[in-house]
C-alpha cells in the first residue's frame, strides 16, 4: 500500500456540518475502496494565494490516507462534484508502507498532537479575545468620560 495526501480548500464561511458532510463523503469513498484512512488535519481559514471565485479565504483541509491508488479517481470526483470545493490536490506522500499498523499507530499520536495544538490555539484565541473586549471596555469607558469634559468646557465658553 501507498500513503496518499489530499489537500483541499472550502469555501470559508461553510459551516461545521457542511464540512463534516465533505469529510463523511471522502470518508464513505475511501471505505467503498477498502482504503485505510489516516488522519484528516483541519489547517483553519487562511489567506488565500490569489482569488478563487471571489474569495480570498479558504478553509484548508487535509486527508491522509493508505490506498493502493483505486481510489484517487471516485475520491476527485466527489471533491470536484463539491461546490463548496476551491481546490484539491492529491499527492503520493510514500511509496511503499510495508508496516500498515505501526502506520496508523503514528497517524494516531499525530492527531491527538494535532487535537492538543488546536485546544491550545482555541483557548490563546479567547484569551485575546477577552483582552480586546476588555481593551474595547476601557477605551468606550474612556470617550463616556472624555465627553463629558468636553460638554463643561463647551457650557463654560458660552457663560463667559
Amino acid at each position: 500500500m501507498r500513503e496518499y495526501e489530499t489537500m483541499f480548500v472550502v469555501q470559508p464561511e461553510i459551516s461545521d456540518e457542511g464540512s463534516a458532510a465533505i469529510l463523511a463523503r471522502l470518508d464513505a469513498e475511501l471505505e467503498k475502496a477498502g482504503s485505510v484512512r489516516l488522519l484528516c488535519e483541519d489547517w483553519g481559514k487562511r489567506k488565500l494565494a490569489y482569488e478563487i471565485e471571489n474569495f480570498h479565504k479558504g478553509h484548508y483541509r487535509i486527508l491522509r490516507f493508505l490506498d493502493d491508488g483505486q481510489v484517487i479517481p471516485p475520491l476527485e470526483r466527489a471533491l470536484r462534484f463539491e461546490e463548496s470545493v476551491l481546490r484539491f490536490l492529491t499527492v503520493l506522500v510514500e511509496e511503499e508502507v510495508t508496516d500498515i499498523e505501526a502506520r496508523k499507530a503514528r497517524a494516531a499520536i499525530e492527531e491527538q498532537e494535532q487535537e492538543k495544538r488546536a485546544a491550545e490555539r482555541a483557548e490563546r484565541e479567547a484569551e485575546e479575545a477577552r483582552k480586546r473586549a476588555e481593551q474595547d471596555r476601557a477605551r468606550e469607558d474612556d470617550d463616556d468620560s472624555g465627553d463629558a469634559d468636553d460638554d463643561d468646557d463647551a457650557r463654560g465658553d458660552e457663560e463667559e
